[in-house]
Order: C-alpha cells, then structure tokens, then sequence
C-alpha cells in the first residue's frame, strides 16, 4: 500500500496541471508558495515571493520563482537538489495564496480597496466586489488605469457601464493584474 501511494504521489509529480488546462498559473511577487522535500526527510518551507522574484529553499538557497509554473519551480528544484545535494529527492510545490493577481478600486464606491481577481473579473464585477457605488458615484465616469508592460505610466480606458448594463460586452472589460478602477463623482 505504501508503494502504491508513492507511485500516486509521484504521478501527480509529473502531470503538472489538469489536463485541457488553458494557462498554467504564472507565479508572481507576493504569492506565497510552499515547498515539501518528502524524500530523504520531510523539509517543509513557505515562503512569499520577494520583490525581487525570489524564494529560498532548504539545502540551495534562494532561486528566482517570478513568471515561472509551479510544476516549473519544482523540476527546478528537484533538479538543483539532485544534483550535489541529496540523492532521489521528491519534491512538492504548492500556491498556498495568490496575492500577485490583484486589482484596487477607488473613487465612489462603499469598500474602496484592493481585491484579488477571481477567474474573469470584470469592471462590473469589481464594483460590485467593492460594494457598489456610493451615491455620489457616476456611472458614466468610470475608468480604468491599466499598467504600461513596457515603460512607466498607465493607459487609460474609458467605460461606459451604462452600456454594460444593457448588456454590451464590449464595454465591461476584463480586470487584469495591476488594474485601477476609478470611479468618480457625478455632478449634480
């Protein structure tokens, strides 16, 4: 039985993600991943990921996990640990908490704040995750500052949630990492 569980143990060692998954989960600043050497002697370590994109791990230091898959981070591991370090080591990564994948709302909303984005959150959705809107909140001025990928700044989209309401898709856009939302006051 014990053998059976090893095997079990490590299949699910190879097969990285479910199968038909889309995108593996890219690690980020502030996640925070355990790592479980079982084989020789269980070490278990968590750590948050440093601004720096790094963890530190029993037996080899740190190493860079920003951008990376967990199945990635633990054939990296493994692999660092078997050689010079242990011999045949089983090597389990987990995300314990995302906290790399986060948004902020702020203007007129009731629970202005920082939220965590849940599958395909929309600007509708992070409203309302928010609270809803105060009642001075405008719902023809709101806005979306998305982080430049390549140089400092924001880009700036305008939406239209009254459209959103109606059911108009394009106006309801999907929050990405980094996202402000901007809710502003209406006039009177």
């Amino acid at each position: 039985m014990k053998n059976y569980l090893w095997f079990i143990l490590l299949l699910s060692v190879c097969i990285p993600y479910p199968l038909g998954a889309e995108e593996a989960y890219k690690i980020g600043i502030g996640d925070i991943i355990e790592v479980r050497i079982l084989k020789p002697e269980e070490i278990i370590d968590r750590s948050t990921v440093t601004p720096g994109g790094e963890i530190s791990v029993a037996y080899i230091g740190t190493i860079i996990v920003v951008g990376k898959t967990i199945p990635e981070v633990q054939k990296q591991i493994q692999w660092r640990l078997s050689h010079g370090y242990l011999k045949y080591p089983v090597v389990v990564v987990s995300l314990i908490e995302s906290r790399s994948r986060n948004f902020t709302v702020s203007g007129e909303v009731i629970r202005p704040g920082s939220y965590q984005i849940l599958g395909n959150t929309t600007v509708l959705k992070a409203i309302s995750m928010a609270g809803g809107f105060t009642r001075f909140g405008s719902k023809s001025r709101v806005k979306v500052l998305r982080p430049y990928a390549d140089k400092p700044g924001y880009q700036s989209i305008k939406i239209n949630l009254k459209k959103a309401m109606d059911g108009d898709a394009k106006e309801d856009v999907v929050i990405q990492p980094g996202d402000i939302v901007i809710v502003s006051e209406g006039f009177f």
